[in-house]
């Protein structure tokens, strides 16, 4: 049995179904801060019914691996993103004189890089069984697994860092 269109579906329907989580769940937060209540809850609802979507399709679609494995992925999309795809972003977003895109673009290229040495580490100490903590910055994705001062990458306050 040939399943290469329905793998094509699979993969564009995670895609899909992926961005209109996050979109949903940017409406959720402007709803809110409009006082909209009972829409940002519907958003955010529909946010998460999105997410149970994305990621059945992603199991379906034989993608969710061992964790292993999964952190090798991981690694290479994170390496690719900061490698090549933000660079190159960058440069357009410069060439177009978008001095948002560009901010928004190296804040996320630099994370990923961080990102991508994060799991590399976590690959490498799989069996470890101490647990770890991981912080969030909240303004540009950077993680630390303690929380600094200010953040590395855009300056803010670590008391705003976000504790996993």
């Amino acid at each position: 049995m040939n399943n290469e269109k329905t793998l094509e579906n699979l993969m564009a329907a995670f895609a899909g179904e992926s961005q209109a989580n996050r979109k949903y769940l940017a409406y959720s937060q402007k709803a809110e801060k409009e006082g909209k209540l009972n829409a940002a809850k519907l958003f955010k609802a529909a946010a998460d019914a999105e997410t149970i979507h994305a990621l059945r399709e992603l199991e379906v679609a034989g993608k969710i691996l061992s964790t292993s494995e999964n952190l090798k992925d991981a690694v290479a999309g994170e390496t690719h993103e900061f490698k090549n795809m933000y660079p190159e972003f960058i440069e357009v977003a410069k060439a177009e004189g978008n001095k948002a895109a560009v901010s928004i673009f190296t804040f996320a290229m630099k994370a990923e890089e961080v990102h991508a040495k994060l799991y590399q580490e976590a690959l490498e100490n799989l069996d470890e069984t101490e647990e770890v903590f991981y912080y969030l910055c909240p303004v540009c994705g950077n993680i630390e697994k303690s929380v600094p001062e200010k953040c590395s990458i855009c300056g803010v306050s670590g008391e705003k860092f976000i504790k996993y």
